[in-house]
C-alpha cells in the first residue's frame, strides 16, 4: 500500500472510530423520560377458589377492577376501539387469574387452527404481557382465542421486533372459553410458579391487546403509536397488587424422551436403525434464574428448514428451531450486527460440522447446560456450554462450545452487555491443524432504547482470538434510528476485519466497511381506505480496506408502501445496484462459465409485492421482481396461497420461479420452488402436518410428515416421516421414520 493510500486508510478509520465513539457517548448519556404508566388496574387478593370454565360467574369477578376503554392501534391510533374489550385480574398465593369479555360483530370468529402457539396476526385473540421486573426489556406473554387455544411467549429486546418474540417458551397453565352471538369470554389461571418475579413485589407493568379480525382492528389498553410494534414494552400500564407477592417457586421439571429411528440412504445403499434416549431438566435458581440441563438431546421432531434459491454470493441466515437453544436466546443471540449479518454467536453452528470432504453433516451433541436469568433489577446472566462428539470416520473433532454473557440495564430501557465465546477442541487429532485448536470472541454491546422507543440503536466492539493470531481481528458497528411518529431516519456504520473469525457465529462478509443511511416519511390519511402509507430512500455502501478502500458495492433504493384498512398491503421498490466482483462468481450455480473477477457491474431492478387480508378464508401473498442482473437480466415471481377450513385445517401452496439470462459464455437458469403444505388440527391435542418441498436447483423432492399427540400438558408423542428423491433422474435419495415420546414431569 502506498503512503498516500495508507494515509487515506488512517483518515477513514479515524473518522469511522470517531463517529462510533461519538454516538456511543450520546447513547450512554441519553436522558430518558419515564415509561408509559398512565393506566393502572388494581389486582384483588382472594382466598376462595376460581373455577376455570369460561363463565366468570364467581362473586370475586364481580368485585374485581376492570381494564377497558381500549385504544385502536390499527387502522388508526387516534380513536377508541369499535368493539369493547374488558379484562380483570385476581390472585391468590399460588395463581394469577385472568378474566376477559370481548364484544364482537358476530359469532363468526376467525381462527386459523386449534394448534397451540397460534399466530396472532391470523386469529381473533386477546393477549396479555406482564413485565414483572418493570424494566421495559423482557416480559411474559399469554394469548387466548375464542376457541380456547393458548399461546405463551417470552418477550425480549423490548418487544420492538419479531426477533424478540419467542413462542418456544412453554409453561403449564389453564384456560377455557365460551363463545356467544356478540361476545366471547376467556378465563385463565396462570401458576405464579411459571413466572419469574421478585419476592415482596407490589406491582408489575402490564399490557392487554386484541386482534379483532372481523373488523380488521387491533387495539390496546395502554395506547401504542402506530409507527411502533403492538408488542413494544415501551407502552404499558401498571397492575397494583392488594398485598405483596410471595416467593416465585418454580418447580423442577424433568423431561425424558425415547426415540426409535429407521432410515435408508439410497445414495450409498446403507440402512440404519437406532434407539436413543435422553432428556432435559429445568431447575429454578432463586427467584429469577433458570438452569437447563440436556443429555443426549434429540431434535428429530423439529420442523425441516425451508428450502430457498440463493442467487447471492453469500451464506443465507436460517433461523434456529431447536427449543433448547431458543429459550432465553436474547441473552446469547442478540450480540453483534443489528441487521443480522455479523453475529458472534449463532447456535445453529452447534451440532453441525464439515466432514473430510467439506460437506456439512450432523455432529452429535453429547450434552450441555444453560444458566440464564436475572441476578437483580439491573443485571442478567447467561451461560451456555455444549459438548459435541468426535467423529473419527469423518475427521470431526470433539469440541466444547461455550458462551458467557452478562447484561446490565442502563437508563430507562437500554442495556450494556459483555460476552465471551469459546470453541475449544478436546484432544489431539492428526487431521486438525494447530491453528484450529480454538476460536474465541470477546466483546461489548450497547443497545439503545429510549422510554418512548423513538430512539433505538446499537454500538458494539468485538475481537476474535485464534492460536498465533491475536492482532487486529476486530468487528464493530454504530447504528442509530430516530423514529418519531411521522418519519424514520437510520444511520449505520460497520467494520468487519478480514481476519475476524467467529466459528460459532454468523458472519456474512469480512474485510469490509459498510455505511448506510435511510429515511422514511409516514402519511396517516384521515379518510379513505388507506390506514397509512410511507415513502422512503436508502443508500448503502461497502468499501474494501485491503483493496485501497475500493468501493465494491452500493445500493440506492426508492420505495413506497401502502397499508390498507382491510390489512392488505402493497409495496413498490426500485433499486440501483453496483457490484465489483472480487472473485469469479456463477449466480446460476450450475457449473457454467462464471462471471470474471476484478470487474464491476451496475444494474437496476424493480419489485412489487402484494398481501391480501389474512382474515379471509382465502389469502394471497404475491411478489414479482426483475430487471438487469450483472451483465444480463433476471426475473422472479412468487406466490403464497392460503386456504383455511376453520378451525380444522390450513392448506397452503408456496411457489417461486427465478430466471437468469446472461450473455455467452455464461449460463442461463430457470429455477422452481414448489412447497405445498397441509396442516390439520383434529383437536387441541392432536395435530398432523405434511410439507412437500421441490427444488430443481437442489435436485431434491422432499416430504416431511409429522403427527403429534399432546397426551398430557407439554408432553408429546411424535411420529415423523421423511422422504427425499432425486429429481433429474427420478429416484429415492433418503428415507426415514422415527417415533419419539417425551413427557414433562414437575417435581
Amino acid at each position: 500500500m502506498t503512503s498516500l493510500s495508507t494515509k487515506f486508510y488512517l483518515v477513514k478509520l479515524r473518522r469511522a472510530l470517531f463517529a462510533a465513539f461519538t454516538v456511543f457517548l450520546v447513547c450512554a448519556t441519553f436522558i430518558s423520560t419515564a415509561q408509559n404508566t398512565d393506566r393502572s388496574i388494581r389486582v384483588k387478593y382472594i382466598s376462595s377458589t376460581i373455577t376455570i370454565d369460561g363463565v366468570l360467574d364467581e362473586t370475586e369477578w364481580k368485585l374485581a377492577d376492570k381494564g377497558g376503554d381500549f385504544w385502536q392501534f390499527f387502522p388508526s391510533d387516534k380513536e377508541r376501539s369499535m368493539n369493547t374489550t374488558e379484562f380483570q385480574l385476581l390472585y391468590d398465593d399460588h395463581t394469577l387469574y385472568i378474566g376477559i369479555r370481548a364484544e364482537a360483530k358476530s359469532d363468526n370468529y376467525i381462527v386459523s387452527s386449534l394448534r397451540r402457539d397460534f399466530g396472532g396476526t391470523s386469529n381473533d385473540n386477546v393477549t396479555l404481557m406482564f413485565d414483572t421486573f418493570k424494566d421495559g426489556t423482557t416480559a411474559f406473554l399469554f394469548g387466548m382465542t375464542p376457541y380456547g387455544v393458548q399461546r405463551e411467549a417470552f418477550i425480549s429486546g423490548g418487544g420492538s421486533d419479531s426477533n424478540g418474540f419467542n413462542t418456544s417458551w412453554d409453561q403449564k397453565w389453564q384456560m377455557e372459553s365460551s363463545m356467544h352471538e356478540d361476545y366471547y369470554i376467556l378465563e385463565a389461571a396462570i401458576p405464579l410458579s411459571s413466572i419469574k418475579f421478585h419476592e415482596g413485589e407490589t406491582s408489575w407493568r402490564v399490557q392487554c391487546y386484541r386482534w379483532d379480525m372481523q373488523t380488521n382492528e387491533q387495539s390496546a389498553w395502554a395506547p401504542v403509536p402506530q409507527n411502533q410494534m403492538l408488542s413494544s414494552l415501551a407502552f404499558m400500564g401498571n397492575m397494583e397488587f392488594e398485598k405483596p407477592l410471595g416467593k416465585s417457586r418454580t418447580p423442577i421439571a424433568i423431561i425424558p424422551y425415547i426415540n426409535t429411528l429407521a432410515s435408508k440412504n439410497y445414495a450409498i445403499d446403507e440402512s440404519k436403525s437406532d434407539f436413543t434416549f435422553g432428556g432435559d431438566a429445568k431447575l429454578a435458581i432463586g427467584n429469577s434464574m433458570n438452569l437447563d440441563i440436556t443429555i443426549n438431546p434429540d431434535f428429530s421432531n423439529v420442523e425441516v428448514d425451508d428450502i430457498f434459491t440463493n442467487l447471492t454470493r453469500f451464506e443465507v441466515f436460517l433461523p434456529e428451531k431447536r427449543q433448547f437453544f431458543i429459550d432465553n436466546n436474547d441473552l446469547f443471540g442478540s450480540y453483534g450486527d443489528a441487521f443480522g449479518s455479523a453475529s458472534p454467536f449463532f447456535s445453529r453452528r452447534i451440532g453441525l460440522a464439515r466432514d473430510a470432504n467439506g460437506n456439512m453433516i450432523e455432529n452429535r451433541i453429547i450434552g450441555g447446560v444453560r444458566l440464564s436469568g436475572k441476578l437483580n433489577d439491573k443485571w442478567r446472566l447467561g451461560f451456555l456450554n455444549m459438548q459435541t462428539e468426535e467423529d473419527m470416520a469423518n475427521e470431526i473433532a470433539s469440541n466444547n462450545n461455550m458462551m458467557l454473557a452478562v447484561q446490565r440495564k442502563m437508563f430507562s430501557r437500554s442495556t450494556l452487555g459483555f460476552f465471551a465465546v469459546n470453541r475449544q477442541t478436546f484432544g489431539d487429532y492428526d487431521f486438525q491443524d494447530s491453528n484450529e485448536e480454538y476460536n474465541r470472541v470477546i466483546g461489548i454491546d450497547y443497545n439503545l432504547a429510549s422510554a418512548d422507543n423513538d430512539w433505538i440503536g446499537k454500538f458494539y466492539l468485538h475481537k476474535s482470538l485464534n492460536p498465533d493470531d491475536t492482532e487486529g481481528n476486530y468487528s464493530w458497528q454504530t447504528t442509530v434510528t430516530y423514529q418519531p411518529r411521522k418519519f424514520r431516519y437510520i444511520l449505520d456504520l460497520q467494520y468487519v476485519d478480514d481476519d475476524f473469525q467467529a466459528d460459532l457465529g454468523f458472519v456474512q462478509r469480512k474485510g469490509v466497511l459498510k455505511n448506510g443511511n435511510g429515511f422514511r416519511y409516514n402519511f396517516y390519511p384521515e379518510n379513505g381506505n388507506i390506514s397509512f402509507h410511507d415513502v422512503g430512500v436508502m443508500a448503502l455502501y461497502y468499501w474494501r480496506p485491503n483493496m485501497d478502500w475500493k468501493k465494491t458495492d452500493h445500493t440506492y433504493s426508492l420505495y413506497y408502501d401502502i397499508n390498507f384498512k382491510d390489512q392488505s398491503t402493497i409495496g413498490l421498490d426500485f433499486r440501483n445496484n453496483y457490484t465489483y466482483l472480487t472473485f469469479a462468481f456463477d449466480p446460476t450455480r450450475s457449473g457454467a462459465e462464471p462471471l470474471p473477477e476484478n470487474q464491476g457491474y451496475t444494474y437496476n431492478t424493480f419489485s412489487v409485492e402484494y398481501a391480501s387480508n389474512p382474515a379471509k378464508v382465502f389469502s394471497l401473498t404475491a411478489e414479482t421482481s426483475g430487471g438487469e442482473f450483472f451483465n444480463g437480466h433476471s426475473f422472479s415471481a412468487s406466490t403464497l396461497l392460503n386456504f383455511r377450513i376453520q378451525p380444522w385445517a390450513m392448506l397452503s401452496m408456496n411457489t417461486r420461479y427465478d430466471a437468469i439470462r446472461l450473455p455467452d459464455p455464461h449460463g442461463d437458469a430457470d429455477y422452481w420452488l414448489l412447497t405445498p403444505k397441509v396442516d390439520i388440527t383434529f383437536s387441541k391435542s392432536v395435530f398432523w402436518s405434511t410439507l412437500v418441498q421441490y427444488s430443481n436447483q437442489r435436485d431434491n423432492l422432499g416430504v416431511n410428515s409429522r403427527l403429534q399427540w399432546r397426551f398430557a400438558p407439554l408432553s408429546d408423542l411424535y411420529l415423523v416421516y421423511n422422504d427425499n428423491y432425486f429429481t433429474k433422474d427420478f429416484g429415492p435419495k433418503f428415507r426415514s421414520i422415527n417415533l419419539k415420546v417425551s413427557y414433562w414431569l414437575n417435581l
